[in-house]
């Protein structure tokens, strides 16, 4: 695929914002294209998707045909919400792994849809996440949207861009927060410190937490949260910065000793 820049309007516009502007290509998948080296400036390798355009610029697309997934599909219960030729919506259960990753080949998410859907999964995310739009952590149990195809997956890729989608998750911190509702509006970035944490940081992306208290016990509060940004590890680097982290997370909290962990 080749694209010259000829409108005035275009100069000095980001090249993957170019591509998203003239095809219907995605920007994860444009920035997939570039990290591969399969875009092409006037014949000179892209490396990054901040490049600007200018008129009369030649830009070249290579298409690679998709890999052959190696992962395999396997028989694994999961809990099926809903379904239908564009979108499966599950339950996903605490202790299950979204995708393959270092040490998690198998017995993932991925691994049981694959078995699910067979062929009728969106490839957008490479062959380690086929269908996968967003993730939750792996102690984390809650709703996730898998996407059948390419179609439905840059629509719900666009309502996260867009937050017209709502994420909404309930919790139980320890201690009791005094005001019924409040706004977290902190930045996160991976913990100087710790590399598996995440922590506040002002040089790090923007990150907003809406809370609002369901129920208050002796020492506990239980809490609707809602996402306004989607940052790994969000509600729990911005619960625990003030001071009430998740119940059972030892990652960003302690052991709690009226409460048994499996």
């Amino acid at each position: 695929m080749q694209l010259k820049v000829e409108n005035n309007q275009d100069i000095d516009l980001r090249i993957d914002l170019y591509i998203k502007k003239y095809s219907d290509m995605s920007r994860n998948h444009i920035a997939n294209l570039i990290q591969e080296q399969n875009i092409l400036l006037n014949d000179i390798v892209v490396t990054k998707p901040s490049v600007k355009v200018k008129l009369n610029d030649k830009i070249d697309i290579i298409e690679v045909e998709p890999k052959e997934l190696t992962i395999k599909e396997e028989n694994l219960p999961i809990d099926i919400i809903y379904e239908d030729d564009d979108i499966l919506i599950i339950n996903k259960e605490k202790g299950m792994v979204v995708h393959p990753a270092n040490g998690h080949s198998n017995g993932t998410l991925v691994n049981a849809i694959m078995y699910h859907c067979k062929n009728s999964l969106s490839g957008i995310n490479g062959i380690l996440r086929p269908g996968i739009v967003h993730r939750i952590d792996k102690e984390t149990s809650g709703i996730l949207c898998i996407c059948k195809n390419d179609y439905s997956h840059n629509d719900i890729a666009m309502q996260f861009k867009n937050h017209t989608n709502v994420r909404k998750y309930k919790l139980i911190v320890k201690g009791n927060i005094s005001l019924d509702e409040g706004i977290i509006n902190e930045p996160i970035g991976r913990d100087k410190k710790n590399r598996l944490r995440y922590a506040i940081d002002k040089d790090g992306k923007s990150a907003i937490t809406l809370y609002k208290v369901l129920k208050r016990f002796n020492g506990y509060t239980y809490l609707e949260c809602e996402l306004k940004t989607g940052r790994t590890h969000q509600i729990r680097v911005h619960m625990k910065s003030i001071g009430h982290p998740i119940l059972g997370d030892l990652l960003y909290g302690n052991v709690d000793k009226n409460f048994k962990y499996l």
